[in-house]
């Protein structure tokens, strides 16, 4: 071997021996950063995972109560509470029915149902008793209307209906009818005889 050749031998072993020296320091010393192999270009890129790192949920800010604003509003709540279970608890009281009006005459018409005659004729309430064709004989006992917080307008007489001939030789008095008699609804209370009818109108001042 040359000198030539000696000398490129000994400056490879030297070498060597550094590389040596260099990696046994890097195993006994874990803090020497250890050289990351690069990426390889062309390398795949994962969309989601892109994605999901752009995303950036927004964060609602926490209000700052302080405990004093928490205790009022609970007080307060607490209040509404009371008032609303008050109002709950208390019944409604029911309205009072305003009273009926009395008139002191009633209206009434009557029918002759042999001879069609018609006739419509006042009663006083308590008052004498009212012919009709000499042998109707009518009494009012009351009248009254409805009051102003009825839906329907009723006028109702109590009548007292007997029949007397004046031309019998024992004039004797059959009652015919006894009773309250409604103007809107005749039929509802009639006077049952089959020559006489009667019914109400209305009652009066």
């Amino acid at each position: 071997m040359t000198g030539r050749g000696r000398w490129w031998l000994g400056a490879a072993l030297v070498a060597f021996a550094g590389s040596a020296a260099e990696l046994a320091q890097a195993v006994q010393d874990p803090t020497v950063p250890a050289t990351a192999p690069a990426e390889p270009q062309g390398a795949p890129v994962d969309p989601v995972g892109a994605a999901l790192q752009e995303l950036t949920l927004p964060v609602a800010p926490v209000p700052n109560t302080a405990p004093a604003d928490v205790a009022a509003e609970v007080e307060a709540e607490a209040e509404v509470e009371e008032t609303e279970a008050a109002e709950v608890a208390q019944p409604e009281e029911p309205e009072v029915p305003q009273p009926r009006q009395r008139r002191p005459v009633v209206v009434v018409q009557a029918l002759d149902k042999i001879t069609a005659e018609t006739m419509r004729f006042e009663v006083e309430v308590g008052g004498r008793p009212v012919r009709f064709n000499n042998a109707l004989i009518v009494k009012a006992r009351a009248c009254e209307v409805s009051a102003a917080d009825e839906r329907v307008q009723e006028a109702a007489a109590y009548l007292e209906v007997s029949l007397q001939p004046r031309g019998a030789v024992q004039p004797q008095t059959r009652q015919l009818f006894r009773g309250w008699m409604f103007a809107s609804t005749p039929g509802l209370s009639t006077l049952d005889h089959p020559v006489y009818d009667a019914w109400v109108v209305g009652c009066r001042a």
